[in-house]
């Protein structure tokens, strides 16, 4: 286990002194901290997760020269919709 030194802004240490007051059983101050710390870390890594930055560029094949088709793009549920 690691040991830590922390300064608590008076107004938070004031905050915390109402939440710990108010509790049935008033948790201890290393417990609310290691709590905000697992929280807080938890958070961050569920946001890494979200965005996955694009590996490249995009850049679909053209189709091939005559291949006859002109209204897929308005009529592509029907060519997806029809078999072969």
């Amino acid at each position: 286990m690691r040991r830590a030194t922390i300064t608590i802004p008076d107004d938070l240490d004031a905050e915390l002194n109402v939440y710990m007051k108010g509790q049935d059983v008033a948790p201890s101050l290393t417990g609310l901290v290691e709590a905000a710390l697992r929280k807080y870390l938890d958070e961050k890594r569920f946001e890494s997760l979200q965005y996955q930055p694009p590996r490249g560029t995009f850049r679909p094949a053209p189709a091939e020269k005559g291949s006859g088709l002109r209204d897929v793009s308005l009529e592509h549920d029907r060519y997806l919709a029809e078999p072969e």
